[in-house]
């Protein structure tokens, strides 16, 4: 079967382990790849990995991997055919992804319009209940600067209550609150802070779940509207809003339970048109899903759905938008994995701390992967994200894979910069995590 949309050469509008990991896919497809990189990332890994690469600003972001015009510029300079724009950066910028298409490139992911669509808090729940999907009891819509009506919906939600940003992300643009007394004012300064940081002041009420679990599902749809479910994630382990350990399946989730809900996010992916790999996202509490927002991109730990399932997603990613059609049968899971982040900070103050890498040794055995962009001898620049890389075990049940992990932290060495491998160490020999007792709140009240 041939594809209705060649590709034979894939621009990556990322860096570090990301960019390497599109890099692999792209191989054993047999596609050819172009690099972009920031004058500071001229050493990275996937500069060097790639292809062909080509510098397309100054170190900082806005200047080089959020500068939209030189990606695309990049893109004509070296012929490419397609961009695949990872995670972060511009992954879920629905203008990016329409200019990308404007140009005459294939975007690797959904349209610009369903970006568009679950960008938006909002309208991304309004689809969701139109789907059939479970959300967590809200405001009616955008909250308006009628005080007395917000406080009614407030007292119809019952308190506590959270305030999110429309336009938020990542953490960024909550409030909760306890008690009518601060709604108001909370409202204001979350309106404030949501429009300086995203260019966007709409806000909406939420209950407020007080222990809830971050369960995640994966997805896949191609072109003709055949959609794979491929399992659950557990992300409950957070610090900050910021995930630390993932692992799949995730503990406690009858049979049943998980059944019913990969058919719900199969129906809502053919209810908004949805093309390429996607993650919907629920709290799950007191034995109910409700539905949080839906991640239109790879996922930094789409890797422990690749080892229980055995399938490249990346690559499934890029077949996907060259208009190959999937194949109709469920996927099968078999044992249990783990990822914890690496990341280049403070175990303690979390304060990032970059620098240049004197030694590195990354860990191996049976059942462990290690995702990452560092070398003995890499300078961790100051001006990006602090992962630098995803250490991943797997198992045939939870026991084995924590095993591994154990192990495989005690392998993992980097000096030279801070990590946070020591936190992870302790993490992982926690008896509330050993019982997969963790919420969402579970690591905070841990560290403090």
């Amino acid at each position: 079967m041939t594809s209705n949309r060649p590709i034979s050469k894939v621009l990556i509008a990322n860096r570090g382990e990301i960019a390497i990991r599109v890099i692999r896919a792209c191989r054993q497809l047999g596609i050819a790849t172009v690099s972009v990189h920031s004058s500071v990332d001229r050493d990275s890994l996937h500069v060097s990995m790639a292809d062909e690469s080509i510098c397309i600003g100054p170190a900082q972001a806005s200047e080089s991997y959020l500068n939209v015009q030189a990606i695309l510029a990049a893109g004509v300079l070296t012929h490419a055919d397609a961009i695949h724009p990872g995670y972060g950066f511009l992954s879920e910028n629905a203008d990016f992804a329409e200019q990308v298409v404007a140009s005459g490139f294939v975007f690797v992911g959904p349209s610009s319009d369903v970006i568009r669509l679950m960008g938006d808090k909002v309208s991304a729940i309004n689809a969701m209940k139109l789907a059939g999907v479970p959300t967590v009891p809200g405001s009616q819509g955008l909250l308006n600067d009628d005080d007395q009506s917000n406080l009614v919906q407030a007292q119809q939600i019952g308190y506590p209550v959270i305030i999110k940003a429309t336009a938020g992300g990542g953490g960024k643009g909550m409030r909760i609150v306890h008690q009518s007394e601060q709604l108001i004012a909370a409202i204001a300064l979350t309106k404030s802070e949501a429009n300086a940081a995203f260019g966007n002041g709409g806000v909406y009420l939420e209950k407020y779940l007080e222990n809830p679990r971050h369960i995640e599902v994966q997805v896949m749809t191609d072109s003709q509207g055949n959609t794979l479910c491929l399992g659950e994630r557990d992300c409950s382990m957070q610090r900050s809003q910021q995930k630390v350990i993932e692992e799949t399946p995730a503990p406690d989730i009858k049979a049943e339970q998980r059944h019913h809900l990969s058919q719900q996010c199969q129906a809502a992916c053919k209810a908004i048109g949805y093309e390429g790999a996607g993650t919907f996202e629920f709290l799950y509490q007191d034995g109910q899903f409700f539905f949080m927002e839906m991640n239109t991109r790879i996922q930094v730990e789409h890797t422990i759905t690749e080892m229980v399932t055995g399938l490249d997603i990346v690559a499934y990613q890029i077949m996907i938008a060259a208009g190959y059609p999937l194949a109709t049968a469920q996927v099968s899971t078999h044992g249990h994995a783990i990822e914890c982040r690496i990341n280049a900070e403070d175990p303690n103050s979390f304060v990032p701390s970059p620098g240049t890498i004197s030694e590195f040794r990354a860990p191996g055995g049976l059942g462990v992967r290690w995702d990452s962009h560092l070398y003995q001898g890499y300078t961790v620049p100051p001006y990006y994200d602090a992962m630098i890389g995803k250490l991943i075990t797997w198992g045939e049940d939870r026991e084995m894979a924590i095993a591994r992990m154990q192990a495989a932290l005690a392998e993992l060495q980097i000096t030279g910069i801070k990590t946070n491998i020591p936190l992870l160490q302790q993490l992982l020999h926690d008896d509330g995590f050993l019982q997969g007792e963790q919420s969402i709140h579970y690591l905070e009240h841990w560290l403090t």
